[in-house]
């Protein structure tokens, strides 16, 4: 897809923590200008991987401030803002645009289940109408943790309603016919498919889709940046190789923290392992597993990883 405003490769980026479990911005800014340069076109901050929903909506501001005053620029960043209320969801929104964010990602209002798609619509229906615009609106579906799947109609009719407005979404479902189900939709509509799966990133570019948002991004990115550039070939074929390699390897274990192992072993900086209850971190036989399993992929040493952390 040409034009995207986020096309390519996005990490879901990890937040980093102090030991009280306030974020640390140095530590979480150093590591976001580390994929900007490894591979990655744009971040994805405060998903679920950054944790989103163990922070206030007071700390979620603080973070995306903390890391454009630290020089990560804000045009690269998608921020999570979509909370179970409207009123935080446009509160957070209207922070991201005033702080010069393209784009955010909104899950669904998830806490009570089994919402119909007349109320999904009016939900989101009523964030576009409070909002305002001036920023994208991209959908997050992930069934398996919201319980609350975005359907083909729903999109439809907040694309009818709001031109222009919702500019994409998130699949992290896992469900490939899904996503393509999306970009036969909407694509022609300028409508963005991002896939949360790195296994999909060369078939998703090949059929019309916008690039990924992904967790294993923290380390892979290197090669999605490959992918992304060379589409086909050799070169491409075998990045994707190892993008499908290492995301299995990430989800060998619990996938946050043993992201953050990953990291911390690969910086020799132990504090990227302090997570926010209710995770927890890798016991020292799942730490040893994931190590394994990202050695085993051919990943380690992660490219220029060590090297910034030296810097």
């Amino acid at each position: 897809m040409k034009d995207a405003l986020f096309g390519g490769v996005n990490a879901a980026v990890l937040t980093a923590m102090r030991e009280d479990f306030s974020p640390d911005l140095d530590r979480m800014a150093a590591h976001a200008k580390w994929l900007l340069a490894n591979g990655c076109n744009g971040l994805g901050i405060l998903g679920t991987t950054g944790e989103a929903n163990s922070f206030s909506t007071a700390e979620r501001k603080a973070i995306l401030e903390g890391l454009i005053a630290r020089g990560v620029p804000a045009s690269t960043m998608m921020p999570g803002a979509g909370v179970s209320s409207i009123t935080e969801t446009v509160e957070l929104t209207q922070h991201a645009r005033a702080q010069g964010c393209r784009g955010v990602l909104l899950l669904p209002p998830f806490y009570y289940k089994n919402p119909s798609d007349d109320g999904i619509f009016a939900f989101f229906d009523e964030v576009a109408k409070r909002v305002g615009g001036g920023i994208a609106l991209y959908l997050y579906n992930f069934p398996q943790q919201s319980a609350v799947p975005f359907s083909l109609s729903v999109i439809g009719r907040l694309l009818d309603a709001h031109p222009g407005v919702f500019k994409g979404v998130k699949d992290s479902s896992g469900d490939y016919a899904n996503m393509k189900a999306m970009i036969d939709a909407f694509a022609s509509r300028g409508f963005e498919v991002y896939s949360g799966s790195d296994e999909f990133l060369q078939k998703i570019l090949a059929e019309g889709g916008a690039g990924c948002i992904t967790a294993a991004s923290n380390g892979n990115s290197h090669w999605g940046g490959i992918v992304y550039a060379k589409r086909t070939g050799a070169e491409a074929d075998a990045a994707q190789a190892m993008l499908t390699a290492t995301r299995k390897a990430a989800t060998s274990v619990a996938l946050i923290p043993g992201l953050r192992e990953i990291i911390a072993r690969s910086t020799g900086d132990a504090g990227w392992r302090t997570i926010r209850p209710p995770h927890l971190p890798l016991s020292k036989a799942d730490a040893d597993k994931a190590w394994a399993a990202w050695e085993a992929a051919g990943a380690l040493p992660l490219p220029g990883l060590m090297k910034q952390a030296a810097e």
